[in-house]
């Protein structure tokens, strides 16, 4: 059974004859009261620390928690950035070894039309030397005729000359 303040202020004893004081177990009940009082309020005001404590605990583990998740986000999208700028990177380098593959490809198929072209213009100049020999020796040809012709028509008119004199 549980015993407050009040009760022991109001308690009451059957009386005897030659029984105890009444005043003194009045003044007694009294004191048991007030101190049994200090002692309730003491533990109340210790329920009401721990309960404060208990809340302030409460409040830092949810803290700790909330921190532990922000580091644990942080950490994932630390390798989120760092898997993405890996992609990215390669995706870059694969963009400019195709552009290089591309430009490269570029050159080598403008290296052959050149050496094509080259190749062509020879032909061409040797074809025209030719033909230009060929023209140049068809007229050696009717020079050196027609100096033959000059000469034996010289001759010939000298001679005819030579003769009608």
């Amino acid at each position: 059974m549980k015993i407050a303040p009040i009760d022991i202020t109001h308690k009451t004893f059957k009386k005897k004859f030659m029984g105890l004081d009444e005043e003194d177990v009045q003044d007694f009940l009294r004191a048991i009261a007030d101190e049994l009082e200090v002692v309730i309020r003491e533990r109340n005001e210790l329920r009401e620390r721990l309960r404060e404590r208990d809340l302030a605990l409460l409040e830092l583990k949810e803290r700790d928690q909330v921190l532990k998740d922000t580091i644990t986000t942080a950490h994932k999208m630390a390798e989120n950035i760092r898997s993405d700028a890996e992609r990215e990177s390669k995706l870059i380098l694969n963009d400019a070894s195709q552009k290089a593959d591309l430009i490269i490809r570029d050159a080598r198929d403008s290296l052959k039309k050149i050496y094509q072209e080259i190749s062509d213009l020879k032909r061409a100049r040797m074809g025209f030397e030719t033909k230009l020999r060929s023209v140049l020796s068809s007229y050696l040809i009717m020079l050196d005729e027609d100096s033959k012709g000059f000469v034996e028509s010289s001759n010939m008119g000298a001679t005819g000359l030579n003769s009608t004199k």
